[in-house]
């Protein structure tokens, strides 16, 4: 794997984590954690709704599902 990628993938990690430990939180709220772009916070959500991890009950915050999720 590419660091790149690595380092998106750990970033998407830390995101779902802030979300279960915090959330329901906003995208701007996740933007202004992690020092990142609201485009930079969407791709990474998609990523996370995409697995059945997170959704969006209203526009714009966020919170985990009832999905078991094995963090290592």
């Amino acid at each position: 794997m590419n660091q790149s990628t690595t380092r998106m993938l750990t970033r998407v990690k830390a995101v779902y984590m802030f979300i279960r430990e915090n959330g329901p939180v906003t995208t701007l709220e996740i933007a202004e954690e992690f020092g990142i772009t609201d485009r930079t916070v969407q791709r990474d959500l998609n990523v996370l709704e995409y697995n059945g991890l997170v959704t969006s009950p209203n526009r714009g915050t966020w919170k985990i599902t009832e999905k078991k999720v094995k963090i290592s």
